[in-house]
């Protein structure tokens, strides 16, 4: 245990939740040490279960008595480093809060616990008329509370918008231990819009504890599609060609040759192993004109040599084409043993020209990538493949996830459309933004967080005075 957690504060974090809610053996908190991002690793001195609001609020307070840092954690399928404990300290893991406290359908909201995951609510809503529209392909583990984190998107986002779309209002402990309330279940509260500043603030403002969502009405109609396409450069070229004709499906996603092997492999889907990419597309709403806008989006792929264009023709094979795009992550173990994702953005016309630089840059560095992605908001998930056993591999993928997101930059994208920056990209923040705009960040998590002691050394290279060489031990070793 470090120096900085001694045993009356593990003593007094027992007595708050119990002593089988507090970890603190070292082959207990190894669970811990990373997200789904494995190239940096550290273990926290402790990991604590709370069940209720009030027990966060008094392990915060008792973490800034004992001046140890702290900070919260969801599934940990957070793909950025998040939720690495940096400087070690206080994990508070938030998943035995799990309760979905109300739905409230007259006034189209839910109001549940930040350990919900995001497919409970899916399943608790079925048969309502209605649902929750963020839906991350990993949605089956993750959990409201870090979907509000990040920010978090998933294939239906095109049309319905990411989770700050979808969030009304949030209770929170803010880092002097203060539970407050802001926002709520009424629709356009009045003033300052502080709902859309803890969203997305990856747990550096505040630890979210509850969240009251938006419902959204069941679609009257769905049309789901799989183009197959011979040729990278032909799929990319047809998706721009679908938005250009004014038509926004629900999801537009595309996965290449190289996890379409992966998925076939794994789940035997029926797909041809020959193709170079395959388009899953979607679109919803009124039954009038659903069929005008498939057989459109059809054409439109056919006008760019797409091989095939099959159909989804009931609610079963609907849902084994959306399994065959949410299981993707998992079968990439059948290609390597660890894997790094990407989370670049760039305007959808130039698609087509990042995934040839991406090509180059994996052969440049000897690194296999495969890809899928969110094809419609132009939001890559390159997928680069290694053993993190091996130093000398880490190296050149971290130096070939550079140069995608150099990349990403100059095509006047971003570095992250949902995963965030966590300390995976905080070096590219000063790439992205002037100095006065990262001053404005600081500053505002200084209003919530002064001391520092919530998630530092996250998101912001100016957090707390923590250095490159303390966020990135394992860059450093890497390279």
């Amino acid at each position: 245990m470090s120096s900085a957690v001694d045993y009356s504060l593990l003593e007094q974090l027992r007595e708050i939740v119990g002593h089988d809610s507090v970890l603190s053996a070292h082959s207990e908190l190894v669970v811990y040490e990373c997200d789904g991002f494995v190239i940096e690793k550290n273990c926290p001195d402790v990991v604590v279960f709370p069940r209720t609001v009030q027990q966060v609020s008094e392990i915060v307070r008792l973490c800034n008595e004992h001046q140890v840092p702290f900070l919260p954690r969801g599934a940990g399928t957070s793909l950025a480093g998040g939720c690495l404990p940096v400087g070690g300290g206080v994990m508070i893991v938030l998943t035995r809060m799990r309760e979905i406290l109300e739905i409230d359908l007259r006034n189209r909201c839910a109001f549940v616990e930040s350990g919900v995951v995001n497919l409970w609510l899916t399943k608790a809503l079925k048969g309502t008329g209605f649902h929750y529209a963020p839906d991350p392909s990993s949605q089956g583990a993750c959990t409201i509370g870090g979907n509000v984190a990040t920010n978090s998107g998933g294939p239906h986002t095109l049309k319905y918008g990411v989770t700050v779309n979808h969030v009304l209002g949030v209770e929170a402990v803010l880092a002097d231990g203060t539970i407050v309330e802001v926002g709520g279940p009424a629709e356009d509260p009045t003033g300052l819009d502080l709902v859309g500043a803890l969203v997305g603030s990856e747990g550096t403002l505040a630890i979210v504890t509850k969240a009251w969502v938006r419902l959204t009405r069941d679609p009257e109609g769905v049309r789901t599609m799989l183009a197959v396409f011979d040729s990278a450069d032909a799929a990319t070229n047809a998706i721009s060609q679908i938005i250009g004709a004014g038509i926004i499906p629900a999801a537009l996603e595309m996965m290449d040759q190289g996890i379409l092997i992966a998925v076939e492999q794994a789940f035997r889907f029926g797909f041809p192993l020959d193709a170079a990419a395959i388009l899953l597309i979607e679109v919803d709403g009124l039954e009038a004109g659903l069929d005008e806008s498939r057989d459109r989006i059809e054409a439109i792929c056919h006008e760019n040599e797409a091989r095939e264009v099959r159909h989804a023709q009931d609610a079963k094979q609907r849902a084994l084409l959306w399994k065959s795009r949410k299981q993707a992550f998992g079968a990439v173990g059948r290609l390597s043993p660890s894997y790094c994702t990407q989370d670049g953005v760039v305007p959808r016309t130039k698609l087509p020209h990042m995934l040839r630089r991406i090509t180059e840059i994996g052969q440049a560095h000897e690194v296999r990538i495969v890809n899928v992605f969110h094809a419609g908001d132009g939001n890559l998930h390159p997928i680069l493949l290694f053993d993190e056993r091996d130093t000398e591999q880490i190296g050149r993928v971290l130096r070939a996830s550079e140069e995608i997101l150099d990349e990403c930059l100059a095509c006047g994208g971003s570095v992250t459309g949902e995963h965030g920056i966590g300390v995976e990209k905080i070096e590219f923040m000063s790439k992205m933004f002037t100095p006065s705009d990262l001053e404005a960040m600081a500053r505002l998590r200084s209003a919530f967080n002064p001391e520092n002691r919530l998630s530092p050394c996250k998101m912001l290279p100016t957090a707390g005075a923590c250095g490159l060489e303390q966020v990135h031990p394992g860059r450093r070793a890497a390279l």
